[in-house]
């Protein structure tokens, strides 16, 4: 089977169709909408820029990629590394026991802003690994916009709050910035308006390197750092970390910087085109990831060996889940508990049961106690009878007619699901309502399958520990292209439609083979120790612009 070949065929098929239902699809499922129906134009529109790859949509269901990476070897995918041109590339499949750099200790200062827990989440990950490679560092993270800046610039979080739960106006607003002309704006206000005072607490904090993680701090943060480091007579590298997966926002990419690193060939491709950022300042090895992802990385192994099997039941069993030899089923929305959650686990109960599929349900809530008690407290049962009385569904047919048909083997599993919808037994299904989670890389190698939303740092996180995924939400424009990240990867899919999540789950829970293969192609998405490899990066340069100023005094 000509793999590669078959994949780049069905993706410029997809491409060119007018429907979004297609590849490892259960057919007619909710949710999939056609290129018109989102709102997507292929030429783009009158507020986009011709650059703006992200922003091409989510295209078809799990692809023939799926299919092919059976056929990839498992050393491979242990080690796989995106390949670039003449850009410097890292492979970050070492593990946690190679030898730790001891270096210099150094001050380092994070810039960020709490527009979603992801930014604050990379910078805690870099800062712990310099502790932990250069004894004796401290680091600081400062929002300085929120400090410093003039309006609108210093109300970023509360806006952001807002309209992220807003999608039509997020979506507006996203692609309305992320053009150049804006980006010209922003910078030249921002500059004459908040340059001295920004350049005033830089200068504070006496730093040795500084490490922008958010797209905002770049321009005039770069600015202030050159002047510093001209009164003072010394190097300050300024490096950027792209906490993005699929989509970038323009106001990521300045040419300026001293380092770029980013997490996949997307980014690369837009920090080149939008910020014409050269290639040898480019480094390209991964998402910073939570410090103990790779610790679990290296204590479960491969998911799919006996040995990493073992693993997941001793965890159950020390996450207390009740009957750890079920499937297990994770759902989160984010910090806050979003996402419809309540609705997507009733559909999953209701669909495992149904199918005969013995699982146990654990959502996330996050901060929302009300749906924790309430997932706790509902009565499951009452639940499963108002909905077969309410609703008679027809027995569902597969039908390829008029798209893209997926691959001989994910075919085969469709008809095999379709046929075992007509079994008797009701599957044994248990729903855990959970809180904040503080240990989510044990829940995540617990698990057989995450249901979350499109977080570029969730998906980073999924894929080092080589976990499927079905994506039910994202935010326009910034999410978007976290989903073909999935799609294209080969390890998930991306439904809204509760319902249709539920059913292809169901599938995916049923069919052992295919879940191995999905979690084999995560494994080779996956950077566990991205983090650890960016800081030893980052310190190579710093160390050199240390001994560089050492030597001018």
């Amino acid at each position: 089977m000509k793999a590669c070949g078959a994949a780049q065929a069905l993706n410029n098929h997809i491409l060119d169709s007018t429907s979004m239902s297609g590849g490892y699809a259960i057919s007619k499922i909710k949710g999939m909408k056609t290129f018109e129906q989102r709102g997507w134009r292929r030429g783009g529109s009158s507020i986009r820029n011709d650059d703006n790859e992200e922003e091409s949509p989510p295209m078809g269901r799990v692809r023939s990629r799926l299919m092919a990476a059976s056929s990839i070897p498992n050393d491979a995918l242990t080690a796989t590394s995106f390949k670039s041109d003449g850009m410097t590339n890292h492979n970050s499949a070492s593990t946690i026991n190679d030898k730790i750099r001891k270096g210099p200790p150094m001050k380092i200062l994070f810039l960020s802003s709490d527009t979603g827990g992801g930014h604050r989440a990379s910078a805690e990950s870099l800062g712990k690994q310099f502790e932990k490679h250069y004894p004796g560092s401290t680091y600081d993270l400062v929002d300085l916009w929120t400090k410093d800046g003039c309006l609108p610039y210093r109300s970023l979080v509360s806006s952001y709050k807002h309209l992220s739960a807003s999608p039509n106006q997020w979506r507006f607003l996203y692609h309305f910035t992320n053009t150049s002309p804006y980006l010209f704006l922003t910078d030249t206000h921002s500059w004459l308006l908040c340059e001295r005072k920004i350049r005033k607490t830089i200068e504070s904090y006496n730093p040795d390197v500084i490490v922008s993680v958010h797209p905002t701090m770049q321009n005039v943060p770069l600015i202030s750092t050159r002047k510093i480091a001209k009164k003072l007579g010394k190097l300050i590298p300024f490096i950027t970390v792209v906490t993005d997966f699929g989509s970038g926002h323009c106001h990521w990419f300045h040419r300026g910087v001293d380092k770029v690193y980013v997490a996949s060939d997307r980014i690369r491709r837009l920090a080149r085109r939008r910020g014409r950022v050269r290639n040898d300042r480019l480094i390209q090895i991964g998402l910073p990831i939570r410090v103990d992802f790779p610790i679990q990385v290296e204590a479960m192994g491969d998911r799919t060996s006996e040995k990493g099997k073992r693993y997941q039941m001793n965890l159950r069993n020390q996450l207390g889940i009740t009957h750890p030899t079920k499937k297990m089923v994770l759902v989160m929305g984010g910090g806050e508990g979003v996402g419809s959650l309540s609705r997507i686990a009733e559909a999953l109960y209701a669909t495992f049961t149904k199918e005969g599929v013995d699982a146990t349900i654990v959502v996330v809530c996050g901060r929302n106690e009300n749906l924790k008690k309430e997932l706790n407290e509902k009565d499951w049962k009452k639940l499963l009878a108002d909905k077969q009385n309410s609703s008679k569904r027809n027995k569902r047919r597969f039908n390829f007619r008029g798209r893209a048909k997926p691959g001989s083997r994910i075919r085969q599993s469709l008809q095999n699901y379709e046929e075992r919808e007509s079994r008797k037994r009701e599957g044994d299904v248990d729903v855990v309502g959970l809180g904040f989670v503080t240990n989510m890389a044990e829940y995540m190698v617990a698990t057989d399958v995450l249901v979350s939303k499109a977080g570029p740092g969730t998906i980073a996180e999924a894929a080092s520990v080589g976990l499927p995924v079905m994506l039910t939400s994202y935010l326009p424009g910034q999410e978007a292209g976290n989903i073909d990240i999935v799609l294209d990867g080969g390890f998930g899919d991306y439904c809204s439609d509760p319902d249709g999540i539920a059913e292809e789950v169901a599938c995916w829970l049923q069919d052992e083979p295919l879940l191995e293969i999905m979690s084999k192609a995560a494994t080779a998405v996956g950077a566990p120790n991205a983090a650890s490899d960016i800081v030893l990066s980052i310190g190579d340069f710093a160390e050199d612009c240390m001994e560089k100023n050492r030597q001018k005094k």
